[in-house]
């Protein structure tokens, strides 16, 4: 029972206890759980007299760990841990150094799971900083005193850790004193490793083809207006497989009440291929309706070529003298009375068939125009790929 007692006697100092670390591999980073799962060996350094043995040599006793649980230990768990164990293949992973002078060094590999709170508001062009703390379980700062045995130098990590997703920026220790209201102030050790995302999996996997779907919604601006299918088809799948790619990056992502980074870009390109897709039907509806309003009726000019006719020839007869005119049979006329007549008649014809016929012709190439090209059509070609354009150069010079 003394053993397994604390070395210090009620009202004297707190025991002193060092630690250090050895960060054997950082397993993975989880999104939507919010947490790291890291391997490392936790080593404790203090002094139990109780434990002091002759040597001449000033060698130490190493033992494994069922002497653990029959002498006192530092009982340092894992704040804010999720999962945690202590490997056991081929026997428990635990160490237990005694010196001659009563120096202690306890040694455990155990793999742990803790959460990290982390900030998608630049996701995926972020970076994340995530902490490893360490606690005495039940010891205050006033009976225990945690602390880093080398300062900055007790964590030591392996250069060939890496992530996939992540590159690891710098590891670092911190310490610092945590109060609970009803037991009082612990001793807490921090371990600090700032990781900052790969981008190239998203542009690859995202962004690139968004961005595909957009210019691909373009093309429908060169597809005749006429070609209902084949516009109407090019809209619907772009929308819908920007839909496909919105789904698929939230279902890896956990449900945060914020926009990330990503979602202004999805949402925006988004936006992009459903205005191509009203823009078409602003088009095929514009076009319907100038089709569907009643033709300018024009007099019928059949008549004219035949009176210039008549008049190069200098001379008609009375039939048609008389139905140019507008005059009916009944009126009887001399053959000069007649002829003026004719002349005066043809030249007012002549006059106004002609307006008229200029007037045709404008009405003709209008409608030839806006047929060909378009007028929304040839502006979508610009207004389009040059507003796309701005955003991606406002959007990569902010979150990038």
């Amino acid at each position: 029972m003394e053993k397994a007692q604390a070395p210090n006697l009620p009202g004297s100092p707190a025991i002193p206890v060092g630690v250090d670390v050895q960060l054997e591999s950082l397993d993975g980073i989880s999104e939507v759980d919010m947490d790291f799962t890291m391997t490392l060996y936790l080593r404790h350094y203090w002094k139990d007299e109780r434990l002091v043995f002759p040597s001449t040599s000033n060698k130490s006793m190493t033992f494994d760990g069922r002497l653990v649980k029959k002498i006192w230990v530092p009982d340092v768990f894992f704040v804010h841990s999720k999962r945690s164990f202590i490997h056991d293949t081929t026997t428990d992973n635990i160490m237990l150094r005694v010196f001659p002078d009563g120096q202690v060094l306890y040694s455990l590999r155990i793999t742990v799971t803790a959460m990290c709170n982390m900030d998608f508001s630049h996701f995926p062009l972020d970076s994340q900083t995530c902490s490893l703390e360490l606690e005495s379980y039940a010891y205050t700062d006033e009976d225990l005193m945690l602390y880093w045995k080398n300062g900055d130098e007790s964590l030591k990590t392996d250069e060939k850790i890496s992530l996939s997703q992540f590159l690891i920026q710098k590891f670092h220790t911190t310490s610092r004193l945590a109060f609970y209201s009803s037991t009082g102030w612990y001793n807490r050790l921090y371990i600090n490793f700032t990781l900052r995302r790969h981008i190239f999996f998203f542009l690859l996997q995202t962004y690139f083809p968004a961005t595909l779907m957009v210019m691909l919604s373009w093309v429908s601006f060169w597809i005749d207006h006429r070609a209902v299918p084949a516009r109407v088809s090019l809209g619907i799948t772009t929308v819908l497989t920007m839909s496909t790619i919105i789904t698929g990056v939230n279902a890896s992502m956990p449900r945060v009440s914020y926009i990330k980074a990503v979602d202004i870009y999805l949402w925006v390109s988004f936006v992009f291929v459903f205005l191509s897709v009203l823009e078409y039907a602003a088009v095929n509806y514009l076009t319907t309706v100038l089709e569907r309003k009643p033709q300018e009726k024009f007099p019928c000019m059949c008549g004219m070529l035949h009176s210039r006719t008549m008049m190069l020839g200098g001379s008609c007869s009375e039939s048609e003298a008389n139905s140019l005119a507008g005059y009916p049979r009944s009126h009887i006329l001399t053959e000069e009375e007649r002829q003026d007549k004719i002349v005066v008649h043809l030249a007012l014809s002549s006059e106004s068939n002609s307006s008229r016929k200029k007037g045709l012709l404008k009405g003709q190439v209008g409608l030839r125009i806006f047929q060909n090209t378009h007028a929304i059509d040839k502006y979508s070609r610009l207004i389009f790929p040059a507003s796309y354009i701005f955003f991606n150069l406002i959007y990569w010079s902010v979150f990038a």
